[in-house]
């Protein structure tokens, strides 16, 4: 089967190429290959390309910076993946494509089921829900959140180099997820998509913490390792003490218990995975 990942270099990009199975031929393109925002290039890529499927984990992921810049934002997160589906349409093939927490407003005391309305709060959420909603009930929505790679940009290698520098921090503590480990993450999809799965699925690990609570764990798993020489105090701040552009969900814990039920694997807990990261982390130097 021809697989074509894009955003073959973020984080999940890779963690995908490097888990990919025998029966994947897998090609992987990023900005310097095609040109997202660019339509006709990208129609005349996916027909050199004739892939089977499409996994898309490219994305305009800069929250903040979206609020200023949603013309940008939309045309990597919504137009692109009307495209990609478009030209699967066209020759019969797939698309599976990654999605967030943020197309949800945070509001929910219980975690978001795959089928709970959505309501984002950001140009980020609604460019995201845009690009699901150009999808095919025969494509595949894998939604996600707070997701972690070693040797990519995210919460944990900045927390690591926010401690060395720093002898005290603050950390929002009323935001309340789950981290994803983008190596589970890449086994998820290519379970799903080895069980032909089609819909809407849900993959993050298991438990509910606040970002402060993550920072912790990192700190002290972080240092055992000697990824962090001294711990600073860590200290918990309210998202009101820390005011973004970008409005982010205070709740936004998934509901992945359809994904464990069809795929037969144990729920892996958050801390679980953030040591094995951490690890290859250290190998990295």
């Amino acid at each position: 089967m021809r697989v074509l990942i894009t955003g073959a270099n973020g984080q999940l990009g890779g963690a995908l190429q490097r888990n990919a199975p025998a029966w994947a031929g897998v090609n992987a393109i990023d900005i310097e290959d095609v040109d997202l925002t660019d339509s006709a290039m990208l129609r005349a890529r996916l027909v050199v390309e004739a892939p089977d499927l499409i996994i898309n984990t490219a994305a305009y992921t800069a929250v903040d910076k979206a609020e200023n810049d949603a013309d940008l934002a939309r045309a990597i997160n919504a137009d692109a993946v009307a495209i990609m589906v478009e030209a699967m349409g066209q020759s019969g093939g797939k698309v599976v494509h990654v999605s967030t927490d943020y197309v949800f407003d945070g509001s929910a005391a219980t975690p978001y089921a795959p089928g709970d309305a959505r309501n984002p709060q950001s140009v980020y959420g609604r460019t995201k829900a845009a690009g699901e909603d150009a999808l095919r009930p025969e494509d595949l929505l894998v939604r996600t959140a707070w997701v972690y790679e070693a040797g990519g940009a995210n919460f944990v290698r900045t927390m690591i180099r926010l401690m060395n520098e720093r002898g005290e921090i603050g950390v929002v503590n009323d935001q309340i997820g789950s981290p994803t480990w983008g190596t589970g993450l890449a086994r998820t999809i290519w379970a799903l998509i080895e069980n032909q799965a089609t819909g809407i699925f849900h993959h993050s690990d298991d438990g509910a913490i606040s970002w402060h609570e993550f920072a912790l764990a990192i700190a002290e798993e972080g240092h055992a390792l000697g990824l962090i020489k001294q711990v600073p105090v860590i200290n918990p701040i309210s998202t009101a003490d820390y005011p973004t552009p970008a409005r982010r969900p205070a709740f936004s814990l998934l509901d992945c218990s359809a994904t464990r039920a069809l795929l037969g694997d144990r729920v892996v807990p958050w801390r679980e995975h953030l040591r094995l990261m951490l690890i290859e982390e250290a190998k990295l130097g």
